[in-house]
């Protein structure tokens, strides 16, 4: 299990390693880097998704490591509560970055619209901390769509056992 500290509270999250391994050990190896301290969740869209996991509070991107392998055909699909890696218009672009669906979000599964987006992990507890932050007023910030007007920082993000 997986706790991501925020300022509005904690989410507990259970990775998917039998199904999307490459995307779990980026992960991982992210949190055992304490990359993800004070990045912030920048793009909230109510009703589709939260994503976080690469921004400073500035607005300024974290560097990060090599792009990994896209695991959309992992049979995972983009339901409420899940993680799922975050990526540019390369199918295999997806570094730190990831979002939680606020919904069933079919169109972000392979195959819908395009290759997709590849779910590593799923919410066990904090879904009410994850609507919460869903619900914080948003503006256009440093050339950026639906940023929180006030920081919603990841603290932290550790393992747990």
């Amino acid at each position: 299990m997986i706790t991501i500290v925020t300022n509005h509270g904690e989410i507990i999250v259970e990775l998917l390693e039998d199904t999307a391994p490459v995307s779990c050990e980026n992960f991982l190896q992210y949190v055992t880097d304490g990359f993800f301290a004070e990045t912030i969740f920048h793009r909230v869209i109510p009703n589709f998704i939260i994503q976080g996991g690469g921004m400073n509070t500035d607005m300024s991107r974290k560097q990060t490591r090599a792009p990994i392998k896209n695991e959309a055909t992992n049979g995972e699909k983009n339901l409420r509560g899940t993680l799922a890696m975050a990526r540019s218009g390369d199918v295999d672009s997806a570094t730190s970055q990831f979002f939680i669906n606020l919904r069933d979000n079919a169109i972000l599964d392979h195959g819908s619209q395009d290759y997709g987006y590849a779910v590593f992990a799923k919410v066990t507890e904090g879904m009410n901390v994850i609507d919460k932050i869903a619900a914080v007023p948003t503006s256009n910030s440093g050339g950026h769509q639906d940023v929180p007007t006030k920081p919603v920082t990841i603290v932290e993000v550790h393992t747990d056992g």
